[in-house]
């Protein structure tokens, strides 16, 4: 496999892979912590803040950090509304974001199914986006979401992907209420 780029980057990882139980678990959470992911705890509030100082200090490193804005798995491919915590982090380390949009990952395993297609996934690197001109504004709830969205038109424009201006979570919550919905009307 060719190497794209000579750094590693630290992705933060949701909290519930480095805590599964039996051996997939142990497995998924070994593989994890080789490849050097940090796990952070998604739940809001006082969890937010430290998944945010714990991305800030990998930047702060010099290392690379890779995020997705969504927060989440997109429910049906489209690209949803990205969180803020991306341009806040841009923002407060003065580094630059390299979007980077992934083809076809929702073909290789959609949501619901165990075990993934065999087939490559597409990958798209754009210019690096300079945010300095925002500097010392990253309490700004305005101008965290305008370069949230800066971000997701860059993402939208390499992927290709049709933008809903949604959180992905709503998206998958109005999708389980459906199906909530559907299955109950079916008793």
């Amino acid at each position: 496999m060719p190497l794209v780029i000579p750094r590693r980057v630290t992705f933060l990882a949701k909290s519930e892979y480095f805590t599964g139980k039996g051996i997939k678990g142990r497995a998924t959470a070994a593989t994890f912590r080789a490849l050097g992911q940090v796990p952070v705890d998604r739940s809001g509030g006082r969890s937010s803040e430290a998944a945010l100082e714990t991305g800030l200090r990998i930047l702060r490193e010099g290392k690379l950090l890779g995020i997705y804005p969504e927060g989440t798995r997109s429910p049906d491919g489209r690209l949803y509304r990205g969180r803020t915590g991306i341009a806040r982090m841009a923002l407060e380390s003065g580094v630059p974001v390299i979007p980077v949009a992934m083809i076809d990952t929702d073909k290789i395993q959609p949501p619901g199914k165990k075990l993934p297609k065999i087939m490559q996934v597409g990958i798209r690197f754009g210019e690096p986006l300079d945010f300095s001109r925002y500097e010392g504004m990253s309490g700004d709830r305005f101008i965290l979401r305008s370069v949230t969205d800066e971000i997701m038109y860059a993402l939208m424009d390499l992927g290709g992907q049709e933008y809903v201006d949604m959180y992905a979570t709503r998206a998958k919550q109005i999708e389980a209420d459906q199906a909530k919905s559907d299955s109950d009307s079916d008793d």
